[in-house]
């Protein structure tokens, strides 16, 4: 019998990431507070290929759990975009949140493809980075806040 090829995290998420997209955002249009805020398809998802992109690449060059992670325009495009959009803070964590749920569902289903004696770590280092460009995406929601604040000046 053939061996059967193991593949690390990384490679799972790259191959799932439209899959992974997908089930994201259908958990999302379940979610009365957040289809409160009409969006297409396109629009609630826009930001999603590039997170994927940066989980890879944190993926493959690993950081100390806990460090500033990447810096992400992506995530700081985000944070300002949903804050136009009409966005409360908690809808921005509920999506995260269902982001990072969406990723595990995606790794479980691959698990018995994925390298042993890695998940833990690579799911320990897809949780900070997920959390980090969550924290990057708040930054520049709170910073449009407070310019929204500001008055005129002619």
């Amino acid at each position: 019998m053939a061996k059967q090829l193991k593949y690390d995290v990384a490679t799972v998420l790259e191959r799932g990431t439209q899959a992974t997209i997908e089930d994201w955002y259908n958990h999302v249009e379940e979610e009365p507070n957040l289809v409160a805020i009409p969006l297409s398809l396109e629009q609630r998802c826009a930001h999603l290929p590039e997170i994927f992109r940066d989980l890879v690449q944190r993926l493959r060059k690993p950081l100390p759990l806990g460090s500033h992670a990447l810096v992400s325009t992506a995530a700081a495009d985000h944070g300002r975009l949903r804050r136009d959009q009409g966005y409360t803070a908690a809808m921005m964590v509920e999506e995260s949140r269902m982001l990072q749920v969406s990723i595990f569902q995606t790794l479980q289903a691959n698990v018995e493809d994925i390298e042993p004696g890695v998940l833990l770590k690579h799911v320990m280092a897809i949780a900070d980075e997920v959390d980090s460009q969550l924290a990057q995406a708040m930054a520049n929601y709170i910073v449009e806040a407070k310019v929204d604040k500001q008055p005129i000046k002619p």
